[in-house]
């Protein structure tokens, strides 16, 4: 078994092959369809012994790195912020890359507006463990 991070981005990575817009224009019903599929979704990887861990992150944070000797931490910067882009994950224990693959395939299948599937792009990164190799 190896471990990998499915990682829900709020924007970035390839061009959406759907255009679902933000959550907070969608209706509360289909806000509350896409939530359940998650739950369920990680019912299914527990039933499954493949599930680890699931985080939704909430819209706060910044970047920070050390100031200096004596000096405050540094917030934010030139970069794209993490509470911008990164909406939670799945951390999941599959038997190969390919399982990695089939499971965010599924994940990418939440309702969104309507009912219909998202098709969100989903990031899958094996952990540096040695255990999980991603396909060449």
């Amino acid at each position: 078994m190896a471990k990998y991070l499915l990682l829900k981005h709020y924007r970035g990575g390839p061009e959406p092959a759907v255009d679902y817009g933000s959550m907070d224009q969608w209706t509360p019903e289909e806000v509350d369809a896409h939530v359940r599929f998650m739950r369920d979704f990680a019912d299914r990887l527990q039933e499954r012994g493949e599930f680890v861990d699931t985080q939704a992150l909430a819209p706060g944070g910044a970047f920070v790195r050390h100031g200096g000797e004596g000096r405050p931490p540094v917030t934010d910067g030139p970069f794209a912020e993490t509470k911008d882009l990164i909406a939670g994950w799945y951390i999941i224990d599959v038997e190969s890359w390919d399982r990695a693959v089939q499971v965010a395939a599924e994940l990418s299948a939440a309702p969104g507006p309507g009912g219909e599937p998202v098709c969100e792009w989903l990031e899958v990164r094996p952990f540096l463990d040695g255990s999980a190799a991603a396909a060449e």
